[in-house]
């Protein structure tokens, strides 16, 4: 049993991460674990609907209704989120903010579903911030000349005088860490209030929990995929700068 449950609070309180099975790799151990099936099921899902959406769009009718008209508000919904914060940059980063948002929103409200939310998962949210601050400093060094850029990091001091220069490249390191930490400890907290609500009260919870998730899985997943696209969405926009 010690070996099954990789995390645990208690014997009644299971905030569901369980190896499910090991293998040796160079001589280390590795675990598969519930957050890896969660992972996978929330990337089968998406898959089909992204299959399902292709095959609805090639053979659409000038007057959407059902599965189309889903297809169509999702994609009105987030090219208009992502053209309202970066303008006509937009264009070029809508299928990057569109996938994160979409991948982010069902991995948040997976627990819905009983599934281990991803997001509650360090290694998850972590590369997913790792992606955009590579996408961030790629567009800056694209878009900006190598001058801008020292001048940028030496503010708000002149350039000749680069005392603030260690603290801004510390600040900006650490925008993967704040992206990645912010995800996570949202998403997991609310996981660890709810295995605690059901181990606590197990023989009430189960008749009220409807409103608590509708709070820490729906309304919280929400806020936070927003939040994670709308800083990576400013944080483009201020690499790129104003375009000619």
């Amino acid at each position: 049993m010690q070996d099954a449950i990789l995390l645990s609070s208690g014997p009644d309180i299971d905030i569901m991460v369980k190896g499910l099975f090991s293998y040796e790799l160079f001589g280390q151990t590795f675990w598969i674990t519930t957050t890896h099936v969660s992972l996978l099921i929330v990337m089968v899902v998406l898959t089909i609907f992204s299959i399902a959406a292709n095959r609805a769009m090639k053979h659409a009718s000038e007057v959407p209704s059902g599965f189309q008209n889903v297809v169509e508000l999702i994609v009105e919904m987030l090219d208009k989120m992502v053209h309202g914060v970066m303008g006509k940059s937009g264009d070029k980063f809508v299928n990057y903010i569109g996938t994160i948002f979409i991948f982010i929103l069902i991995s948040n409200i997976s627990g819905l579903f009983g599934l281990r939310p991803p997001t509650a998962d360090y290694g998850v949210t972590l590369p997913l911030a790792l992606l955009s601050f590579i996408l961030i400093h790629f567009n800056q060094f694209k878009y900006q000349k190598p001058k801008e850029i020292w001048v940028d990091m030496c503010s708000p001091l002149p350039p000749w005088l680069p005392v603030w220069f260690p603290i801004n490249v510390i600040s900006e390191l650490a925008v993967p860490v704040s992206l990645s930490l912010r995800l996570f400890a949202n998403i997991l907290s609310g996981t660890i209030i709810m295995a605690l609500i059901y181990a606590l009260l197990s023989k009430i919870a189960y008749f009220w929990p409807g409103a608590l998730h509708a709070y820490f899985d729906i309304f919280s997943g929400c806020i936070q995929t927003y939040v994670f696209c709308m800083l990576t969405m400013t944080y483009i926009s201020n690499a790129i700068g104003e375009e000619e």
